[in-house]
């Protein structure tokens, strides 16, 4: 007995012997100490947790090299790896995990809806249930700041630049004919069904160094990645006819959806300040296939739309009207892949290839053109750490325009050229701790028509000042070639060049966000001509320039009244520019000093109803009265729109959808056209520009089929 006494102490006294003490202290880099960490050995049970004083010590019979590692909500994971012997007395300071809730965001100049995004300020469902905007995203996002009402072109007019410089992407790729074909003071809208994206990023300014050949803005569309069910839309509006459908298998899911739209019976039911003869008809359709890799997501999007349409637009230097007729194809195919490629790499690459062919009538002329376009692009992300990622690819623009023009007295004309492009990038993104951040960028681009080579450096910084508020700093350079109404007549002009320089404040809690953003934009070598359009004998040069400036507020309340939202936007503008063939510095007619949205959606739960309205306004723009000596030295009255839509559940599948543009019936004008010589009085006669028709009515019935009964088509309203 006793020998074996003796035995078991001497094994205790070995066993004890074979054992290392593992202590030391946690505290946050200030030195307060962190008390309940986690801390173990990696692939062992051996561990402990630290005390309120921030102090461990645990003992291990692990030898050797080993790897101890502690963790804390909020904090970064913290490793060492080192013998167990040199464990001891150990001064750990946990870093803060600055991707954690509430860390600084990285958003100046950017609006975000859906996708997860920390600085979202929209819903996908807002975009599309906002009354007035039709269901048209873009319609959606003029009701955010930054924009200006020009209800008569239908395009985002961005911070005092024209509608062609913003830039639509859909994946990261380039859309080059993002808007339905139509005629001058006719509003036109987006190609896309707003049900196909998951979210969106709408940029009023210093943007990315991803994005180029945009002097003002680019608004960047997330198709869905995967779909949650199978099931098939069908729609009924007073306009038109629609049905999709989607299917899914193991790894692969296709959504189509087609729409026909015919708007003759509207047009014989509503007077029209337009003579059409063949009214507005357009068909549409769309597909979506998606491959689940087991590292990535495979996707392929394919569109084609047709429009046709004649009319007589009134003119009052042709008293009979001018006769235009359009007929527009246009195709866009879109891959897509992103995926992960190990060691916290990660590639996003595709390509988007669009031919858009119009055949325009006006009068006894004759034109038809030819614009294909494709974009190749790759891009490498690597995450080195929380606080540091890297990003950078290259990117191929490809563009060959053809025209001919041919007129019975003066014979054809034909134009073409090509428009290629090569760009590089890259960006860094810095979280020095949960208040601050910064990102870095740059972008190289080569034109090949113009023969210019172009470096743009962007930059934003964003400080966190409270718990529920920041303010963010950006700054950008950004070039583009001019527009194609110029390329087909000169190509050896400059890029136009636009910096940016904003500053942003924003406020989020629980259900609201205040955001304000103050900015100034200067704009250098515009195109210029000495012509009324661009023509083939006109003098170009790039000696155009110009400024923008402004405030831009958005306010949006979720909480403070149940089943009620509501969000108002508010744009200050000053801008001025001498470009196209303007004799002096002056501020354009698409720009209006105030803008003002203001957006509210109540869900009336006993009446089963999603009820919305917005309403709208803006000053007055300035436009040119020959009988005075001022250019654009006048303004038009103030714009002001109500509109409303009610969306009945006849059941939870079955929608009643009704929608009135301009409710109170507001008597707007755009613009006027001025006679081109003076009446016997010695004064230029006017028309005023003015919608086709004061309202716009939709009444539709939309129906769902599909295994899960509670879903339904409220998203595309």
């Amino acid at each position: 007995m006793k020998s074996l006494l003796i035995t078991i102490f001497l094994l205790s006294a070995a066993f004890l012997n074979a054992q290392n003490t593992i202590s030391g202290v946690v505290t946050e880099p200030s030195g307060v100490p962190i008390p309940g960490a986690n801390i173990y050995l990696e692939g062992t049970y051996d561990g402990a947790s630290s005390a309120d004083d921030g102090t461990f010590s645990f003992t291990t019979t692990e030898t050797g090299g080993q790897t101890l590692v502690v963790s804390f909500l909020s904090f970064e994971t913290f490793t060492l790896s080192m013998d167990v012997t040199e464990m001891k007395g150990l001064k750990i300071k946990l870093k803060e995990d600055v991707n954690s809730l509430g860390s600084v965001i990285l958003n100046a100049g950017t609006f975000s809806a859906g996708d997860n995004s920390k600085a979202s300020v929209l819903t996908p469902l807002d975009i599309v249930t906002t009354a007035g905007a039709a269901g048209d995203y873009i319609g959606a996002f003029q009701t955010l700041p930054g924009t200006s009402t020009v209800a008569e072109d239908g395009r985002l007019f961005v911070r005092g630049g024209d509608a062609n410089e913003a830039n639509v992407y859909i994946d990261g790729l380039r859309v080059f004919q993002p808007f339905a074909a139509t005629a001058n003071n006719i509003p036109t809208r987006g190609r896309f069904s707003p049900f196909l994206f998951k979210g969106t990023n709408f940029s009023t300014g210093g943007y990315s160094a991803e994005y180029g050949d945009a002097l003002s803005s680019v608004l960047l569309l997330n198709t869905i990645d995967e779909p949650e069910q199978e099931k098939t839309d069908l729609s009924f509006i007073s306009v038109g006819l629609g049905i999709g459908n989607t299917q899914k298998w193991k790894n692969n899911s296709l959504s189509i959806n087609a729409f026909y739209l015919n708007l003759k019976p509207y047009q014989e039911i509503i007077s029209q300040r337009v003579d059409w003869i063949k009214p507005f008809e357009s068909l549409s359709g769309e597909a979506v296939y998606r491959h689940q890799f087991d590292n990535g997501l495979f996707k392929l999007y394919g569109g084609l739309n047709y429009t046709d349409f004649e009319l007589i637009q009134e003119d009052i230097n042709v008293p009979e009207g001018i006769n235009f007729g359009l007929k527009n194809r246009n195709l866009y195919i879109n891959a897509s892949y992103k995926g992960e490629l190990g060691n916290d790499w990660r590639l996003a690459t595709g390509a988007s290839f669009a031919n858009d062919h119009n055949d325009i009538k006006i009068e006894e002329t004759n034109v038809d053109n030819d614009d294909n376009a494709a974009h190749l692009k790759i891009k490498l992300r690597k995450r080195f750490s929380n606080r540091f990622k890297l990003s950078f690819g290259a990117e191929q623009f490809l563009g060959n325009f053809k025209e001919e023009a041919s007129i019975i007295s003066f014979g054809n004309f034909q134009s073409s050229f090509k428009n290629n492009s090569t760009a590089a990038f890259s960006e860094a993104n810095i979280f020095f701790n949960k208040k601050l951040a910064m990102q870095l960028g740059i972008r190289a681009t080569h034109n090949t028509l113009l023969d210019f080579t172009k470096v743009s450096p962007r930059a934003s910084l964003a400080y966190k000042i409270a718990e529920k508020s920041q303010v963010s700093l950006a700054y950008g350079d950004f070039y583009q070639a001019p527009q194609q109404d110029i390329l087909k007549y000169n190509s050896s002009l400059d890029p136009e060049k636009s910096s940016h320089y904003i500053l942003n404040y924003l406020y989020q809690n629980n259900g609201r966000t205040l955001r304000a953003e103050a900015y100034y934009k200067s704009y250098d070598r515009l195109a210029k001509f000495d012509t009324a359009m661009p023509e083939f004998g006109s003098n170009y040069n790039s000696s155009g320039d110009g400024y923008a400036a402004g405030l831009d507020v958005y306010w949006r309340d979720n909480k403070s009244i149940k089943n009620f939202e509501y969000w108002t936007s508010y744009s200050y503008l000053d801008t001025e520019r001498d470009y196209r063939n303007y004799p002096e510095r002056a501020t354009p007619n698409f720009a209006t000093s105030h803008n003002l949205s203001v957006v509210g959606k109540y869900w009336a739960k006993d009446w089963k109803s999603l009820i919305s309205a917005t309403y709208n306004f803006a000053s007055g723009r300035p436009y040119t009265d020959p009988n005075t000596a001022n250019f654009l030295g006048e303004k038009t009255r103030t714009f002001n729109s109500l509109n409303m839509s009610w969306a009945y559940l006849i059941s939870q599948q079955k929608i009643l959808f009704v929608s009135v543009s301009n409710v109170l019936g507001f008597d707007n004008v755009f613009n006027y056209q001025y006679a081109n010589t003076p009446n016997v009085n010695g004064n230029f006669a006017r028309r005023a520009i003015r919608p086709t028709a004061d309202r716009f009515f939709i009444i539709g019935f939309f129906w769902t089929i599909s295994d899960n009964k509670t879903d339904n088509q409220l998203d595309n309203l």
